[in-house]
């Protein structure tokens, strides 16, 4: 019985760390930025024209979309997967452009 606790709470700190997000940014700008890279944070965003992908990383979304707003300007369209921002959160995100 012991072993079966011991083995179960092993699991409970193990599962989180499995439970990577999937998918990935995609962000389309009003200008391609200058770089065809850049980074926010710890993420790398590589862009071909004015659309740039990241790896999702787990931090939240609008958090995402604003820093990378604030990096390379402002932005047409954010995804995050395939759930595309609305014009309210996305109109968020570009208070932050630069």
């Amino acid at each position: 019985m012991r072993s079966l606790v011991v083995t179960a709470a092993a699991l409970a700190f193990a599962l989180p760390a499995t439970a990577a997000p999937t998918g990935q940014y995609r962000a389309t700008f009003a200008e391609a930025p200058a770089k065809a890279s850049f980074v926010t944070r710890n993420t790398i965003w590589k862009c071909t024209g004015a659309t740039c992908v990241a790896p999702r990383n787990g931090a939240r979304d609008a958090i995402m979309c604003e820093l990378a707003a604030r990096e390379a300007g402002t932005l047409q369209s954010f995804a995050v997967a395939d759930a595309v921002f609305d014009a309210d959160a996305l109109a968020k995100c570009n208070a932050r452009a630069r």
